[in-house]
């Protein structure tokens, strides 16, 4: 599956192209997938339970729903917001994308993440634009250590939906641990654009912006 990389950031591009994979297609994993893979601890995922989504509902519909985030008074409703925002990503309208998806989590609960990846791999060749299905990718990658498919696949994830606050942290907590803290910081301010309540990123952007820009006097 090709990487449409007009659609993808500078950094992210250059990034990827760094780590070794190619802009038009990442074909075979670099660098770090021969080390031990590693817990997913502080990367954004769906919550395990989410509520129905109805057609015609409008609270449905994504672009309320991420207005009423901004402007969340409180943990509590920001995180009901959040949740039906993952409900509506989670949808992806075939039968089959949904039987592969969940046997997608199947495979990851169980730690077969080759397996999971074949999986998604085909959830994409089905349906290219749904988005969840690059998300847990990218995610499995990063779990496998695999930066430059991660990276890759977040960049195919922000091209469909530019909001997916949860690519963008990943995007950042990769950045970080590449050194990279100047796109670091900047992947994390556009995930709190969106989601200012997202848990321990404004610690780290404050953290980031002392170390990349120094200390406001």
């Amino acid at each position: 599956m090709k990487a449409r990389a007009s659609h993808l950031s500078l950094p992210i591009v250059a990034m990827a192209a760094l780590l070794g994979v190619g802009a038009l297609r990442p074909a075979v994993a670099q660098g770090r997938q021969d080390r031990q893979e590693r817990p997913d601890n502080g990367w954004v995922r769906p919550p395990s339970v989410l509520p129905p989504v109805a057609h015609g509902d409008p609270m449905s519909n994504l672009d309320t729903l991420f207005e009423a985030l901004k402007i969340a008074p409180n943990e509590e409703s920001a995180k009901a917001i959040e949740d039906r925002i993952w409900a509506v990503w989670m949808v992806s309208d075939s039968d089959t994308c949904n039987l592969l998806m969940a046997r997608v989590k199947a495979a990851t609960d169980a730690k077969d993440y080759d397996l999971a990846l074949k999986l998604l791999d085909a959830v994409i060749e089905i349906k290219p634009d749904y988005v969840e299905a690059w998300n847990q990718r990218a995610t499995i990658y990063y779990i496998k250590n695999d930066y430059a498919h991660a990276i890759a696949d977040i960049g195919e994830v922000l091209a469909r939906e530019p909001r997916q606050f949860a690519a963008l942290s990943g995007l950042g907590m990769m950045l970080q641990e590449l050194g990279d803290d100047k796109d670091a910081l900047k992947a994390y301010r556009d995930a709190l654009k969106i989601d200012p309540r997202l848990p321990n990123i404004p610690d780290t952007v404050r953290e980031l912006s002392e170390k990349v820009e120094g200390r406001h006097i």
